[in-house]
């Protein structure tokens, strides 16, 4: 029999139960009402902790919200466990209607799965229902069912309840209240998540359509406000493009007014070099990266996305534009792309850099046979192909004969002589007494000695002319336009100029250097080319009494 205290402890239990309700579906965003359920069951329903596992989209559960105790918090939030051991779980123990209780003379084989738990720690049961500290209880929550779908929609989290506050095994009464909320939190966070839902697909649905179904003032304020350019422009007809309205960020981006840039159409900001691709993008859903002008001259790189802003009745009517200054973005590809082709320690092209250089100016040449024959640049493997890239074959005769009527052929002077031609010149170099530095003073003077080197050679060449490192202590200057006596001048004085002492923390220091000279003519690879250099390298390096080798 009821003693008369109990119905107004129920009734008082009944009205904070009501509360915490109230409260978990009136909290504004999915995580509020997440943590809102927790602290409702420490507050409502006589535990000291809860625990909120949620389904993720994968099928497996994460903590997602807990209360009642900081530390057991930190410890487990965010942790996930497999669908696989919750599905155990729930078909474990005793079910008290939807409820699961697994008592600790169960719960021992959970200790090793992989869902997240908190271990407290307390004396045995001294009487039958008293609750144990390895007890276990969870309470599942579904979705509401569809008519005719059962007795429970989807599971869609679990509740895990601990330590009640009056060290017993909830009773009839208190099991009843754990089912109920458990069914109100299955509500609570479905309204919550379709809520969230709904505001991430009107997110999506204004970006992507751009639909103008909110009031002027919100719509003006968006526009206004926002932090990258905006602009609305005319879609369509005659003035298709042309600039109706813009916002500041626009305006302070292009460096100017907004009553100017009504005077203009995007493709009259535009680059030159980039009206094709703004023709291309001038459409639903366009995107872009292009130069826009601005007041000064200069250009700006931006990329651009236009959206149709439509009306419900007579269609589309004008293109939303919007504009984000990728400046800096640009700015480091171009960095990438230095380096990638440039030598890191000196700054000078590289050697596939330098192979790419020279390559461009060496042409492909029909032969005897009539097969056009082509050298990758690369690598040197001949391919054939008779097509001819389009070049007809000139009828007789078994002399050699160029395809490309365009191209002016790189040719090199002949003999040992200088019989006036002029050509492209391949100075291949090669530092003496380079590796002794190394040695004596270590690889950070070596390093400054091939800066100073760097420098000095590209000092030493005309603008236009070419200085690569290869590699090591070699590098390579390509310089057109010499005849003979040219080039080996120009090798002379660079040598000069790389003998001068180099001062290394204080201390002086001499490398000598050895020039081969090469020359590249059409039909010839780039490897061709520089290996001619670099064998002429080596005999004049041989053909120099080694105490005329000046090193450091």
């Amino acid at each position: 029999m009821e003693s008369e205290s109990e119905p107004y402890v129920r009734l008082a239990s009944l009205r904070q139960l009501h509360q915490v309700m109230a409260d978990m579906n009136t909290a504004r965003s999915l995580a509020d009402t997440l943590q809102t359920v927790a602290d409702g069951v420490v507050q409502a329903l006589g535990y000291e902790l809860a625990c909120v596992n949620l389904v993720r989209p994968d099928g497996d559960l994460v903590v997602a919200a807990f209360s009642g105790n900081p530390a057991a918090e930190a410890l487990i939030t965010g942790r996930v466990g497999s669908r696989e051991s919750w599905e155990r779980r729930l078909g474990m123990g005793e079910h008290w209607g939807d409820l699961v209780f697994i008592p600790h003379t169960e719960g021992w084989v959970l200790d090793d799965d992989d869902v997240p738990q908190w271990y407290t720690d307390g004396p045995a049961p001294r009487f039958e229902d008293e609750w144990h500290p390895s007890d276990r209880l969870f309470a599942p929550m579904y979705t509401p069912a569809a008519p005719g779908g059962g007795s429970c929609g989807e599971l869609i989290g679990v509740l895990s309840v601990d330590r009640p506050r009056n060290g017993r095994r909830p009773g009839a009464w208190g099991r009843e209240a754990l089912q109920m909320y458990a069914f109100q939190a299955a509500i609570a966070i479905s309204n919550a998540r379709l809520r969230a839902n709904m505001q991430r697909a009107l997110v999506r649905l204004e970006r992507e359509q751009q639909a103008l179904r909110a009031s002027e003032e919100s719509f003006r304020q968006a526009f206004e406000y926002a932090p990258s350019g905006m602009a609305i422009a005319e879609m369509g007809g005659d003035q298709h493009g042309r600039i109706l309205r813009t916002n500041d960020a626009l305006c302070r981006l292009l460096g100017r007014p907004a009553s100017a840039m009504r005077r203009y159409a995007f493709s009259d900001l535009v680059h030159p070099e980039d009206i094709g691709t703004l023709l291309r993008t001038s459409a639903e859903g366009g995107r872009a990266e292009l130069r826009l002008g601005r007041r000064d001259g200069t250009y700006v790189w931006v990329s651009l996305r236009n959206s149709v802003v439509a009306d419900a009745a007579d269609g589309p009517r004008f293109l939303l534009t919007h504009v984000e200054d990728i400046e800096e973005r640009k700015r480091r590809e171009l960095q990438l792309a230095h380096r990638a082709s440039h030598d890191s320690l000196t700054g000078l092209p590289n050697s596939a850099e330098l192979r790419a250089r020279l390559s461009s100016r060496l042409c492909q040449r029909l032969t005897q046979a009539g097969a056009l024959e082509s050298v990758d640049a690369a690598y040197g493997h001949p391919v054939h192909d008779t097509g001819g890239h389009g070049f007809d074959f000139r009828p007789g005769g078994s002399e050699t004969y160029d395809a490309y009527d365009h191209h002016v052929h790189t040719v090199a002077p002949e003999g040992d002589r200088d019989d006036g031609a002029k050509g492209l010149a391949v100075l291949f170099c090669d530092l003496d007494g380079f590796k002794s530095i190394n040695d004596r003073f270590g690889h950070n003077a070596g390093d400054a000695v091939l800066i100073e080197v760097a420098r000095r050679l590209s000092g030493g060449v005309r603008d236009g002319d070419t200085v690569a490192r290869l590699g090591g202590d070699e590098f390579v200057v390509l310089a057109d336009g010499l005849g003979r006596a040219d080039a080996q001048d120009l090798a002379v004085r660079l040598r000069n100029e790389i003998i001068q002492p180099i001062r290394v923390d204080g201390r002086a220091m001499r490398v000598g250097a050895s020039f081969g000279i090469g020359w590249a003519h059409c039909g010839m690879t780039a490897d061709e080319v520089l290996k001619s250099a670099d064998e002429r390298m080596y005999v004049e390096k041989r053909s120099r009494p080694k105490q005329h080798r000046r090193a450091g």
